[in-house]
Parts: structure tokens; C-alpha cells; sequence
């Protein structure tokens, strides 16, 4: 009876450590790099928020007083086109394999 007892303690212990090997195994590292197409749309996302960003800027500054008008239309060209191309650029990233064309960004 003990024996029978013993091996069967043996045999649950077994299949318990059987069936957690896959949880007590260190994880495999995981190739974590972006891909070239999404590494090109987080730098563009970033451009385009950061031109929006100073445009914001620039235009709070301008109705506060603390831009004049001539810097004013000085700076926001340059802007609205960075942000324009930004948009361009991720538009054309996103349309169809078969109506993409390359836009590349001036920087």
C-alpha cells in the first residue's frame, strides 16, 4: 500500500513538473526592432506633430501680442508646408500598394 502511495506521489509530482516546463523556461528574446515602413511612420507622425504643435504655438503667440504680424507670416509658411508634407507623406504611406508613390520629406 505504501509503495502504491509513493509512486503515485512520484507519478503526480512527474506530470506536474511535465506540464509546467514551459513556465519555469526563461522566456526567448524577442526581436523588438520597428520595421523600416513603421520606423518611417513614427518619424513622420513625429514631424507632423511637431510642425502642428509649433503652429499652435505660433498662432497662440501671434493673438496674444507676444509674435508680431511680420515674424508672424515670417514663420508659418515654413510650418503649414512641414506639416503638409508630414500629411502627404503618411497619406501616401497608407493608400494602396497600387496608388503609392514615394514622398520624400525636405529636412
Amino acid at each position: 500500500m505504501t509503495v502504491a502511495l509513493v509512486l503515485g506521489a512520484l507519478l503526480a509530482v512527474l506530470c506536474v513538473v511535465w506540464v509546467a516546463r514551459p513556465f519555469l523556461r526563461e522566456p526567448e528574446p524577442v526581436d523588438d526592432t520597428l520595421a523600416e515602413p513603421e520606423a518611417r511612420r513614427l518619424a513622420l507622425l513625429d514631424e507632423r506633430d511637431r510642425a502642428l504643435g509649433a503652429l499652435k504655438q505660433l498662432e497662440f503667440d501671434h493673438r496674444t501680442g507676444t509674435v508680431s504680424d511680420e515674424d508672424y507670416r515670417a514663420a508659418v509658411g515654413g510650418l503649414r508646408r512641414e506639416a503638409a508634407e508630414a500629411i502627404r507623406a503618411l497619406d501616401a504611406l497608407d493608400a494602396p500598394p497600387s496608388e503609392r508613390k514615394e514622398v520624400a520629406l525636405v529636412g
